[in-house]
């Protein structure tokens, strides 16, 4: 890939240039889509057809509820591609724009093949090593009685693994693909009209959200049926239905397993370059961001690509797969404990609800359309106002179709109420998203105090902005955690009064209600997603505009879509860690019901007191600084050889300020991807690693000291001491890497000194230090989170 990278033919550098030296390598795709070009397009139709009358059948074989999911998904599929048309009819601007796109697209893909590459050879490994563990493991009593033996359970959650692990590299790459296609486009459109540049970015990353969500869906879906088809479910001495959801853990594994390594690698690999493109050439040349002269300045865009476009299509995919499958478990534990006749409603439930965002989410980027404006921006209404109204769109479609879900689905004869019951826990959880992206937004958009607060703290030096994004970012976990503690408790007791009861009259509601509230949280998924990958894209087509150099007007329009693209950006990693907490104590409340199963004795309570148990917790808790350490380290090294190389460059080729030399950029693109490949490895494998070691050795102690489950237990507190100490975190880091990024925006549009200023160093400065904060710690460990669950659930039979 190296060779790819530097291999383009850059050419003279001309006298302020309106070209871009051309960085074109040969067109990447995958091997699949080269395949399918190929196909003729008749016989692709006709396989198609088999293909989606195969997955209806199975569908229809299962419960009339998947053949709903299954039709859904498929138009919402279409919807996306409608979208991409759409979007690629838009025209990409003069030469100069499409040259410096081509550089960007070769760069994304090139480093996304031999990533994903690394990445499949480790899933493969770990595959490996799940299949041995399987085939020398106990199995449960009900297990055993429906006729699934140690093979066929260790294939299934092989197999569930690696298509968990295909998926998600997938919605990687599909969030990456539009993202490289988009930017040009926008700024483009940025020539003629604000709003234009805002709808292609939305709808763009509209594609992107709806093909993963409908994904991580159909995923589940298809195993699901799949499962019960093959196993003939609540037939005579066949499985159940309630003991199926428990076969799908190794999708939830196997999609999180490849969104902490994209996420790492991505953001190793785009904060490294950023840090580095900023410190030289913003603070030592003095010269614009994404400058033509600076040789870092093509990583920088690329980062964007990898970093926020990728790693951000694998993270959701598996946040919803994870938060399905722990729904779906707790679904069906409940109605058997509850004897309800008919529990598939109950199993089902999160593919409807997210079946139904699918739609209602393309209602609200729908609704965000085309005006007529001149283009300049103080006569546009503010871009953050129309994402806003979108979204309030979507939310109020998402509490009406939520409670037509409950109604259809979770109604049953023993407690005919329980359906509004749990409604309102998913109200709750609604309520709970927007409120959290209400908070982010309130402590990362410079139109609110606490970013204008540190941006005035920069005017007095680099040492006060750093004081003041510290201290930002450590309030700014207290209201995400009061708001998610009264969600948890709110939903548990609005699902434990619902009225269902097991067979001696106990509630059993109460951990339903908080999985609901779950699903409730990531009811608007696919539209949050869209802000989410409106924020690269508008970065990027900002960073082509100065590239080639564009008029003064257009880069006002690209850079207030920016700061808006950074506020977005901020505002749905915190819905990000929100949806992550809800969802790991769904996991952690599903491995204990595993573990249960499994030790054939009850597990409902993990005592700290116990040292061994307290010890595991600090383990979880050192686990989240030690990955965050090793996670910012990498950015700093990575960052350290770009400096050095951009050093070099306008040392040894003093002409590039003049125009007159050209700067390498394929150097530092090369620098940056054989680096970030390297730096992933060792965080990851310490998130693998450390659960699985801790809960063997544990349990060897306990097995000579009498204490059977102690390496259960050890697991279960180093998990839950690992996702407080997560979500603490992941919130610290990202809020205050945002703020410093938008202090910095702020002050560029003309306040406390402007661009060039000694404020505007300082809040440089406080921005390069937050870039491994908000893009690579932050986002990989609220992925982390949910992985330590994920894997404890696979992993769960070996601690007994």
């Amino acid at each position: 890939m190296d060779d790819e990278m530097e291999g383009g033919n850059l050419g003279p550098y001309q006298e302020r240039p309106r070209t871009f030296p051309s960085m074109k390598s040969k067109a990447y795709a995958p091997w699949i889509f080269r395949v399918l070009v190929r196909i003729n397009s008749r016989i692709l139709l006709m396989l198609l057809l088999v293909c989606f009358g195969a997955i209806f059948y199975i569908g229809a074989s299962t419960s009339p509820i998947l053949v709903f999911v299954f039709s859904v998904c498929i138009i919402s599929f279409f919807v996306s591609i409608y979208l991409t048309k759409w979007v690629l009819a838009k025209d990409e601007g003069p030469p100069e724009m499409s040259e410096i796109s081509d550089a960007i697209r070769d760069g994304a893909e090139g480093f996304f093949r031999t990533q994903y590459g690394t990445i499949s050879k480790m899933a493969l490994l770990l595959g490996l090593a799940i299949l041995g563990i399987y085939l020398f493991r106990n199995i449960t009593p009900q297990q055993e009685s429906s006729g699934l033996g140690r093979v066929t359970s260790a294939y299934i959650t092989v197999a569930a693994f690696l298509f968990g692990a295909l998926c998600s590299g997938v919605a990687g790459y599909v969030g990456m693909w539009v993202s490289v296609r988009a930017n040009v486009r926008v700024s483009s459109a940025a020539r003629r009209s604000a709003r234009e540049a805002l709808q292609i970015a939305v709808r763009a990353g509209g594609f992107s959200a709806l093909v993963v969500v409908g994904m991580a869906v159909m995923g589940v879906a298809i195993l699901y049926a799949i499962l019960y088809v093959w196993f003939g479910v609540d037939s005579t001495g066949t499985m159940k239905a309630t003991d199926l959801p428990l076969l799908l853990v190794g999708y939830g594994f196997g999609a999180s397993f490849v969104a902490l390594f994209a996420q790492l690698g991505g953001g190793i690999f785009t904060k490294a370059a950023d840090v580095g493109a900023d410190l030289v050439g913003k603070v030592e040349q003095g010269i614009p961001e994404d400058d033509p002269r600076n040789p870092a300045v093509i990583a920088d865009l690329v980062g964007d690509n990898v970093g926020d476009c990728a790693a951000r299509g694998a993270d959701l995919f598996e946040s919803i797969a994870a938060e399905i499958i722990s729904a779906m478990i707790l679904g069906g534990t409940m109605a058997q404990r509850c004897k309800i006749e008919d529990p598939s409603g109950f199993i089902l439930f999160p593919l409807v609800v997210h079946s139904f965002d699918l739609v209602i989410s393309s209602v609200g980027i729908f609704s965000i359309r085309n005006k007529r404006d001149s283009g300049v921006i103080g006569t546009i209404e503010d871009p953050m106002k129309t994402l806003e109204k979108g979204y309030s769109v979507t939310i109020f479609l998402a509490v009406l179709t939520f409670g037509l879900s409950t109604r259809w689905l979770l109604y049953t004869e023993q407690a005919p109420t329980a359906w509004l019951n749990f409604a309102l826990c998913g109200l709750v959880g609604i309520v709970t998203a927007y409120v959290f992206v209400w908070i982010s937004k309130y402590y990362t958009d410079y139109k609110y105090e606490p970013v204008r607060t540190l941006a005035l703290a920069s005017s007095t030096g680099h040492g006060t902005n750093i004081i003041a994004g510290v201290s930002l970012g450590l309030e700014s976990t207290a209201l995400p955690v009061l708001v998610i503690s009264l969600a948890i408790v709110s939903a548990f007791w609005l699902g434990r009064t619902s009225g269902l009861t097991d067979e001696a009259g106990n509630p059993t509601g109460g951990l339903f209600g908080t999985a609901v509230a779950t699903m409730g949280m990531l009811s608007t998924a696919a539209y949050v997603l869209t802000m989410d990958m409106f924020g690269p894209i508008a970065d990027n087509a900002g960073g082509i505009v100065e590239m080639s150099q564009q008029p003064e007007s257009v880069r006002e329009i690209t850079d207030v879509l920016d700061a808006v693209g950074n506020t977005t950006k901020a505002t749905t990693k915190g819905f990000a860690i929100g949806s992550a907490a809800l969802a790991s104590f769904l996991l952690f409340s599903a491995y204990m019901d595993e573990v249960a199963a499994f030790a054939q004795e009850p597990f409902k309570q993990v005592d700290i007191a116990i040292p061994e148990v307290f010890v595991g917790g600090l383990l979880g808790s050192m686990l989240i600084f030690l990955f965050s350490a090793w996670a910012c380290a990498a950015v700093g090294r990575t960052a350290q050889e770009v400096v050095n190389e951009v050093r070099r460059q306008f040392i040894e080729r003093p002409g590039i300020m003049d125009y007159k030399e050209k700067p390498d950029y394929g150097r530092c693109v090369s620098i940056v991807a054989s680096a970030s490949l390297k730096e992933m490895i060792k965080p990851g494998a310490l998130a693998i690693i450390s659960p699985t070691v801790a809960g063997v050795i544990f349990r060897i102690l306990g097995y000579y000291t009498g204490h059977p489950l102690l390496g259960a237990k050890v697991v279960a507190s180093m998990l839950m001491f690992a996702t407080v100490s997560g979500i603490l975190m992941a919130l610290f880091l990202n809020t205050a890497g945002g703020a410093w990024d938008n202090a910095k925006k702020y002050i560029e549009t003309g306040a406390l000194g402007g661009k060039g200023s000694d404020t505007h160093k300082a809040a440089v400065t406080g921005d390069t230090v937050g870039d491994p904060f908000k893009d690579t710690a932050g986002p990989s460990l609220h992925v982390l989170i949910k992985m330590l669950a994920t894997i404890t659930l696979v992993m769960a039979p070996i601690f007994l």
